[in-house]
């Protein structure tokens, strides 16, 4: 039979934001507990009082959370850099057995400029392009005989250099998008390397989004 404890804990562990909020103490306990008493009975199969989800609730230990959000604060104050770039496209290809090749030769036409961004990412069945919009004539015509899906302009990107280890840290992404989900701020690409990320948003979220991840220097 399953606890009221372990039902409680997995449905608040569902959202990240409503455990965080807990562990501030932001959030009216006897409320949350009238909102997931159904969906509790339910799962133990039983009549149970209001009064067993608080406890079960208020015996969460969210102060492990608490450690974490102290420990990543302490890391994010150890960033070294943040840049940004402006003028960027993003396009989405459908794959297709000539795509290789047709990214060989936008390469070779990158070679010839200066200052160009780019960057691309293959799924299983897409492939997403990132580039600067001086290139993008260039790459419409070497890719005009393939399948495009999505093109976005006016876009820019936000790139953190991450301190070395963050990929032993765990949470590290989530810190970054709570954030800016908090504040509504839309993603149209995430790209990440060891110890570089990467976020690209609309031009008019640049501002507040670059303004948002500063802070995290400083907390």
């Amino acid at each position: 039979m399953i606890k009221i404890s372990d039902h409680v804990s997995q449905i608040i562990n569902r959202s990240p934001f409503l455990t965080e909020a807990l562990a501030e103490g932001l959030v009216n306990v006897s409320s949350l507990a009238r909102k997931i008493h159904p969906e509790v009975e339910q799962a133990v199969g039983k009549k149970i009082n209001n009064s067993a989800i608080v406890m079960a609730i208020n015996r969460l230990p969210v102060g492990e959370l608490l450690l974490l959000d102290k420990n990543l604060r302490q890391f994010f104050r150890k960033m070294t850099d943040i840049s940004v770039r402006s003028g960027l496209l993003d396009y989405t290809f459908l794959n297709s057995e000539t795509l290789l090749t047709r990214q060989v030769e936008l390469l070779k036409a990158i070679s010839e400029e200066t200052k160009v961004f780019y960057s691309f990412s293959q799924g299983v069945s897409e492939t997403t392009i990132l580039i600067s919009d001086n290139m993008g004539k260039k790459l419409e015509e070497i890719f005009r005989t393939e399948k495009m899906l999505v093109k976005e302009k006016d876009l820019c990107s936000i790139s953190l250099m991450l301190p070395e280890g963050n990929q032993f840290i765990y949470g590290v992404y989530y810190y970054i998008l709570k954030e800016l989900a908090l504040n509504g701020i839309n993603l149209v690409e995430m790209i990440s390397t060891s110890n570089e990320y990467t976020i690209v948003v609309g031009n008019k979220d640049l501002d507040k989004a670059f303004s948002l991840l500063m802070g995290l220097r400083h907390r």
